[in-house]
């Protein structure tokens, strides 16, 4: 009798591709990976973090010089610290990711950040405190200060991440790109969304604190280059996000990959240049210890380069400094005594036309051609440096 042959023998069962839970045929359902590409952008990653290296070694050797000693060195580093953790994060995401990479990517993306821009807003906002002082008080903070302040920010921040990798560390699932393809991504939850709203109100913070400087004047602009890196790192975040959410929410991983080397270079790259660029431009020019004459022009005081961003450390006493910011205050203190001294003449001297009432309530239409010019030499010194009388020279000069 004639026997069928079996199933088995007829149909053979293909296992499906790798990452497949199931399949019609030999298709892919994994997302390829370009690693070449994915290589290239990592060197030029690398080659950063080894430039952030090689810029902290420079600040260390000409930290004796002006340009470099107004602007904190210890910040200076600090901040490379910070830009050298950021560009790790590409490092972090350049394999296929798990929990461990997911894991490293939160913590390069956020404690980067927060070391880099908490040592920048920081010296910002000594500025704007500096800057909003009107009375003859000299407000200090010095870096030691500053860096009581600064410890804090980063321990807070290293307890959340901690907290978050211990409880709930963020995991890789897949999701399908635009091609219905399939790749890991680390998961959002929670934790994200809410330092990523702390980061924000952070930015917008020193956006406030960077308008409240907008007008200040001190030494080689630091001030004002902080400004912009500000600027730039919290318009960049914003685009990224709606990029990454809303415009190309299904782009392939080396398309996100890319994206994440962009965000990295808009924002950690150009807050380098701004702070950094030019600090060395004028060492490279052999003006790096020469105070900048510009900003004398505008009207920059000793006491001002002091306490804002030009801060000369307390341990190294500048006595030229010093005597600058005394000749200042009595200048200030004579223009006032010879106001009131001609103000009592007038008043007291019955040679002079009568007045209507005391000196203190007449109207400037009222007032005398003395008075007047008295008023216009007294309004005249707000400008630095500017002469009031020869009494005032020489009570200035002999300070």
């Amino acid at each position: 009798m004639y026997s069928c042959p079996s199933y088995d023998l007829l149909y053979v069962c293909k296992p499906c591709r790798i990452g497949c839970e199931s399949c019609v045929d030999n298709s892919p359902c994994l997302s390829p990976y370009n690693w070449a590409f994915r290589t290239s952008l990592l060197v030029i990653s690398m080659f950063c973090v080894v430039l952030t290296i090689v810029l902290a070694w420079n600040i260390y050797r000409y930290r004796k010089l002006k340009v470099i000693k107004v602007a904190s060195p210890i910040f200076l580093c600090i901040t490379l610290l910070g830009c050298a953790i950021m560009y790790s994060e590409i490092a972090a995401i350049f394999p296929i990711l798990n929990v461990y990479s997911c894991v490293a990517t939160k913590w390069t993306r956020h404690m980067g950040f927060c070391i880099t821009y908490s040592a920048l807003l920081l010296k910002t906002w000594r500025v704007s405190l500096t800057y909003r002082v009107k009375s003859a008080h000299k407000l200090k903070l010095t870096d030691k200060q500053l860096l009581q302040w600064l410890f804090p920010i980063l321990f807070i921040m290293g307890i959340y991440l901690g907290s978050w990798t211990i409880s709930s560390p963020p995991e890789a699932i897949y999701i399908e790109d635009w091609f219905n393809l399939k790749f890991r991504q680390c998961d959002y939850n929670w934790w994200d969304h809410s330092l990523a709203i702390g980061e924000f109100l952070f930015l917008l913070w020193g956006i406030r604190v960077c308008y409240n400087v907008r007008n200040a004047e001190s030494f080689f602009n630091e001030a004002k280059h902080i400004s912009w890196a500000i600027c730039s790192i919290t318009c960049v975040n914003v685009i990224m996000v709606m990029i990454h959410l809303v415009i190309l929410p299904n782009a392939d991983p080396d398309v996100k990959y890319l994206f994440g080397f962009i965000r990295t270079q808009l924002t950690t790259t150009i807050t380098i240049s701004f702070i950094f660029g030019p600090k060395f431009y004028r060492v490279v020019k052999g003006q790096g210890d020469t105070w900048d004459n510009r900003a004398r022009a505008r009207g920059v005081t000793a006491s001002f380069s002091l306490n804002g961003v030009g801060l000369v450390h307390e341990e190294t006493t500048d006595l030229f400094q010093e005597n600058e910011e005394l000749k200042e205050e009595v200048q200030k203190l004579a223009a006032q005594l010879e106001f009131m001294r001609i103000a009592h003449v007038e008043m007291n001297n019955r040679h002079l036309k009568s007045k209507y009432g005391s000196f203190f309530k007449q109207s400037n239409t009222t007032q005398s051609p003395v008075i007047k010019s008295i008023y216009m030499k007294f309004d005249s010194t707000d400008s630095p440096g500017s002469r009031i009388c020869p009494a005032a020279e020489l009570i200035s000069e002999r300070v």
